[in-house]
């Protein structure tokens, strides 16, 4: 789902004016208590450190505690819908994915509306998207890995826990002429686990992330 231009202007400029809707004060006292930011992982991937490291250096800039919560499951629904449903006050924020923001809207019906219920604050990471091997693997570098896969049709697993890895990795598939098993799982730390320990084969990791808010934006200056 690819937000047109104008449509984002038009987001931004309504961003631009909820901050006169609020009383002064609030403007002046925000924010006066911890705020919670949800993750669509489990704890121990690089999304969940990225919003550890962001939620720190908020911590320390804001003057308030920024708590993460970990909310796993339906490729990241459940924890968007979470945070579309938490009140739009600025206290409740969420590292949105492309999986979550735009690529489930075409793979499930969504309990949230991504343009009427969030403003996006700012990108914060841009990365590539890198496939990792088990220690054991009989390759060693990308030639050799799709030749065994070609050999081995079916017989190796990868562990996939977002909608945006599994595309890819069906887009691998279709490019490459190979077959593997996808296993499903709540974030890449048990993804890692798992591999290390040779039960899976491989994983995909290293995705865009960006941060939206829950319906309103907090302005520089600290209003809502």
């Amino acid at each position: 789902m690819k937000l047109p231009r104008r449509q984002f202007l038009h987001l931004a400029a309504g961003a631009a004016v909820l901050p006169a809707a609020s009383s002064s004060a609030e403007a002046q006292t925000y924010p006066s208590r911890p705020i919670t930011m949800i993750v669509p992982l489990a704890a121990g991937g690089g999304i969940d450190v990225t919003g550890r490291v962001l939620a720190d250096r908020m911590r320390r800039s804001l003057g308030q505690p920024v708590i993460i919560e970990n909310v796993t499951g339906g490729d990241g629904n459940i924890a968007t819908t979470r945070a579309a449903q938490a009140r739009p006050d600025g206290y409740t924020i969420e590292i949105g994915l492309l999986s979550t923001h735009a690529l489930n809207g075409a793979f499930y019906s969504l309990s949230y509306d991504v343009l009427n219920d969030f403003v996006p604050i700012s990108p914060i990471v841009t990365v590539s998207g890198v496939y990792y091997g088990r220690k054991t693997m009989p390759a060693n570098d990308l030639q050799e890995l799709i030749a065994w896969l070609r050999a081995n049709p079916g017989k190796a697993s990868v562990g996939i826990y977002s909608g945006v890895g599994r595309l890819v990795s069906e887009h691998f598939q279709k490019e490459t002429g190979t077959r593997f098993t996808f296993v499903p799982y709540r974030g890449l730390g048990p993804v890692l686990q798992d591999m290390a320990a040779g039960q899976i084969d491989l994983c995909l990791s290293g995705l865009p992330a960006f941060c939206v808010r829950c319906k309103r934006p907090i302005s520089r200056n600290g209003g809502r």
